[in-house]
């Protein structure tokens, strides 16, 4: 009798090895989630893929939107990108952003919010929440590190509407592409989105 995995399958991970299989989630993740999109990604394929346990994916990053976040570039970086002094905040998430955007699109969690509420209205909004709940605490650690949450707090509000125009430029200048934002060189793109944001964060 042949034990064996079948040809063509991952192999199946028997250690036991946290690190090691975080990893092969995360790179089978990436590589699932480039190729198939958000919304026809399951967690049994990236499972199969890394060789795991859906119930271990589970386990280590609770749904499928966390695990996107954690897998692909843009909400994963932001800790890095926003860290440093408040008052340049706009323009160090502005930078990133333009730059990010203007290597790799395709894969952004921006651009599939954007793609799957075309096809899956329910699915957009579990990643659009979770995306949103991880920007306000990396907003809060930086503008307002040392102060909790207090009635009349509108932080939540300000990077809801930074989500929300982030999202309005991903789908005019990197899906839909109309003029004029399509055609604008990327250092003027940034200094425009730059100075919304500053407006958002801090008018």
């Amino acid at each position: 009798m042949n034990d064996q995995e079948p040809a063509g399958e991952p192999q199946r991970r028997h250690r036991r090895d946290p690190d090691g299989h975080r990893a092969a989630i995360l790179e089978a993740a990436r590589h699932t989630f480039t190729e198939r999109g958000y919304a026809r990604t399951t967690l049994r394929e990236i499972a199969r893929r890394a060789g795991v346990t859906h119930g271990l994916i589970s386990r280590q990053f609770s749904s499928k939107e966390r695990l996107f976040l954690a897998a692909v570039p843009g909400n994963r970086d932001l800790e890095g990108v926003a860290a440093g002094d408040p008052a340049t905040l706009p323009d160090r998430i502005a930078h990133g952003f333009v730059q990010r955007m203007e290597t790799d699109a395709v894969g952004d969690p921006l651009v599939a919010v954007v793609r799957s509420a075309a096809s899956d209205e329910g699915a957009a909004t579990h990643l659009l929440a979770a995306m949103h709940e991880h920007s306000v605490a990396v907003y809060r650690s930086v503008l307002a590190p040392d102060t909790p949450a207090a009635p009349g707090d509108d932080m939540e509000t300000r990077v809801a509407l930074v989500g929300s125009y982030l999202i309005g430029v991903t789908f005019t200048r990197y899906i839909a592409r109309t003029e004029p934002l399509a055609s604008m060189p990327p250092e003027q793109f940034t200094e425009h989105v730059t100075r919304t944001l500053r407006h958002l964060l801090f008018d």
